[in-house]
């Protein structure tokens, strides 16, 4: 009798209800005695898709019950998954992480810079400022880049395009400083009676110690070892090369951008929870009901703008010569745009349940702050994507 036991568990049966690798009856979707899955990989190519976006983004009819209440029921989310209602909704990381990826990978596709949209480096249509030989050309020069960027910046004003206004002014700021340079070589050696110089390497018009950074004359030296300042300088030179491919393909630019800011955003995170436990620290919240914020409200802001995006390509679609039907979008995507602060101020204040005034004040200095924040992160998302293109 002992014997046949013994063979009977070495060899188990596999009836309808049991587990295929050891035969223990099944409850539920994994065996609870081996763990294996009761679904295989052999079975429907459809079936492994949709495996696939639950394992990855957590994606299934619960999205059906969280997209409507994070966009029209501000702080609704969180004030659920503090009650323990979670596993009807989409988790929040997964959540955020699936938003930010359609997002800006819809940016991507929707988005588009012309060749001549963008001139970072001083190159109008008359050639670069820094080949210039007379003080009239790098004056004309300046003006058609500058013309040109000033064109880029009206037509990103009012759009999701707008959160790279900032770089077209540096970029404007980086012209004219180009200009002065110029003018300034071309007077200095006029007036020793010497050529004109030729153009400066150093397309990035980085500054180390009062001097122009030169790989091998002026790098990078800082307190970091001595391998840190090497790649510190290995990228940029890589930087300047890319400025190059940017003249000839600014959308590579545009994309290495787009690509990096989810990633930016991931970082933004932790730090915008952290901002809000300083802020709420009376109130004795643990810091991941903090990120947890964090977490739905970058997800709403991925969600708003993801329809900011599709509202606009739905006007370029349906009415790409005006009339009332672009001016109803318009009035669409100005609604979404200023939906954004409102949902946040009053989801800050159903989370906190603070009163009015003290919700307003701190959510002017949480805006504030993070505003300013988030203009680094923009930056080093550019300077990302300047490297990475």
């Amino acid at each position: 009798m002992t014997e046949q036991t013994t063979n009977t568990e070495a060899t188990p049966t596999a009836a309808a209800g049991d587990c295929r690798n050891c035969g223990t009856p099944l409850l539920g979707a994994h065996c609870y005695a081996c763990g294996q899955p009761v679904k295989g990989l052999v079975r429907p190519l459809g079936n492994l898709f949709g495996d696939l976006l639950d394992s990855v983004f957590n994606i299934d009819t619960r999205i059906l019950r969280t997209l409507p209440p994070l966009f029209a029921k501000p702080g609704f989310l969180s004030t659920e998954y503090f009650a323990g209602r979670q596993v009807r909704y989409v988790t929040p990381v997964r959540l955020f992480f699936f938003l930010a990826i359609v997002t800006f990978f819809l940016a991507q596709l929707s988005f588009q810079i012309g060749p001549d949209a963008i001139d970072v480096d001083g190159k109008g249509s008359n050639g670069n400022i820094r080949d210039a030989s007379t003080v009239a050309e790098v004056e004309k020069r300046r003006d058609v880049a500058l013309a040109g960027l000033a064109d880029a910046k009206k037509g990103m004003a009012g759009t999701p395009a707008a959160s790279g206004i900032p770089g077209i002014e540096a970029g404007e700021q980086k012209v004219r400083e180009e200009a002065n340079a110029r003018i300034k070589q071309l007077q200095e050696a006029q007036a020793k009676g010497e050529p004109v110089p030729e153009a400066d390497e150093n397309k990035l018009n980085l500054s180390i110690n009062g001097k122009r950074w030169d790989a091998k004359k002026n790098p990078v030296d800082t307190w970091l070892p001595s391998f840190a300042n090497r790649w510190l300088n290995d990228q940029i030179v890589r930087g300047n090369r890319n400025i190059e491919r940017l003249k000839q393909d600014p959308s590579a630019f545009k994309d290495a951008v787009l690509s990096a800011v989810p990633t930016t955003l991931f970082v933004l995170v932790p730090i915008f929870a952290l901002m809000l436990k300083l802020a709420y620290l009376l109130k004795r919240r643990l810091y991941m009901e903090h990120v947890v914020v964090a977490l739905h409200s970058h997800a709403f802001l991925c969600l708003d703008l993801l329809l900011v995006l599709l509202v606009r390509m739905l006007q370029e679609w349906l009415a790409p010569n005006g009339g009332a039907l672009a001016t109803l979008f318009g009035w669409i995507e100005g609604l979404l745009i200023a939906w954004m602060p409102i949902y946040l101020l009053l989801m800050q204040k159903r989370v906190y349940a603070q009163g009015w005034p003290m919700t307003l004040l701190k959510y002017c200095v949480l805006g504030f702050c993070y505003t300013i924040l988030l203009s680094f992160a923009i930056a080093a998302s550019m300077a990302i994507g300047l490297v990475a293109m």
